[in-house]
């Protein structure tokens, strides 16, 4: 009969604390708490917020751009009125960098720390059309958007590969894209809706939730886009606007926060793998229309900013393991 070292090539080890980077099916006797472990895959049901560092300024209707450890957090309404405020993020505090040159609310943006694009948003006197992007020093405008729009949450790729869709509280079913110079209307949304989570790549994104006037309203709906057309699937399970999404794959994408009939602010997680979302665990704070970080993977993400009843500074991020350590018991 085979042992624990034929199946898994060594033996079990017998340890003072337990490994730092385990593998999935590695054991060990741990001597100092006596306890047999193991270390089992992570997973999407296993990830978790926690607190990250305070943004300088609060705000709602902001946008991001980067990572987890890396991002951007720009544009907004803070509880003056609109802003241009511009602020990274290292892992564990924010910094204060040159604001847009358009201070304004409900942008899209995507792309990384150093290489950033923000297009449309509000501002007096009504909706622009304007983009600018980001070197990591200053914004510089670029060509307009065809279709002024507001209402945004998020664009998808990056500084000069970009796709925005959707918008406007009269729902916009347009979407563009960006080539680094100039944008181009492509297909149309199935559902025309304003305030939704975008995420992906130019060639492979995906448009989730957001809000119909004056009717249905709150919206579920779920959309991919393979570089040509847009496809329904399964919807999320809770309608809801002013949702962040992440996930640089189609098939692996969360979707947290959001504002939604009842009772107004959300902190539900939702995960996409491929076929079917998932609940996970909730945000510490319920919230909505904050910035994201649209290049980060869904396993390792950050919702920053956002409202309740009033704007907030509130940072968290979010984290699937790799592995989980188990002890083993009698049952």
């Amino acid at each position: 009969m085979a042992d624990y070292k034929n199946i898994k090539g060594f033996n079990i080890q017998y340890l003072d604390s337990d490994p730092p980077n385990p593998i999935e099916g590695q054991m060990w006797f741990n001597s100092t708490t006596q306890t047999l472990k193991g270390a089992e895959a992570g997973g999407a049901p296993l990830g978790t917020w926690s607190s990250g560092g305070d943004m300088n300024t609060a705000r709602i209707s902001n946008t991001g751009a980067g990572t987890q450890t890396a991002a951007l957090s720009f544009g907004g309404s803070d509880p003056v009125g609109r802003t241009g405020v511009n602020e990274s993020y290292n892992g564990s505090s924010w910094t204060e960098l040159a604001d847009l040159n358009s201070a304004r609310n409900e942008l899209g943006g995507s792309g990384t720390q150093t290489a950033a694009i923000g297009a449309g948003g509000a501002m007096p006197p009504g909706v622009v059309a304007f983009t600018e992007t980001w070197n990591g020093t200053s914004w510089t405008e670029v060509a307009d958007l065809n279709t002024a729009r507001d209402s945004l949450i998020q664009s998808v790729g990056t500084q000069t590969a970009n796709l925005i869709a959707a918008g406007n509280v009269v729902p916009r079913a347009q979407t563009e894209t960006w080539n680094g110079t100039s944008w181009t209307e492509v297909g149309d949304l199935n559902t025309g809706r304003a305030l939704a989570a975008e995420t992906g790549t130019q060639t492979a994104a995906a448009v989730i939730g957001g809000y119909i006037y004056p009717t249905p309203g709150f919206q579920d709906a779920h959309e991919q886009w393979n570089g040509t057309s847009w496809t329904e699937l399964a919807n999320i399970s809770g309608a809801r606007n002013r949702l962040l999404g992440t996930g640089i794959s189609q098939n692996s994408i969360i979707v947290a926060g959001g504002s939604n009939a009842s009772p107004g602010f959300s902190a539900q997680t939702e995960f996409w793998n491929g076929s079917a979302w998932t609940e996970l665990n909730d945000m510490a704070t319920a919230r909505y229309a904050g910035s994201a970080t649209p290049a980060s993977s869904s396993t390792s993400s950050l919702f920053s900013g956002g409202g309740t009843t009033v704007p907030v500074a509130t940072t968290e991020e979010w984290n699937i393991p790799e592995y989980v350590v188990k002890t083993f018991t009698t049952s």
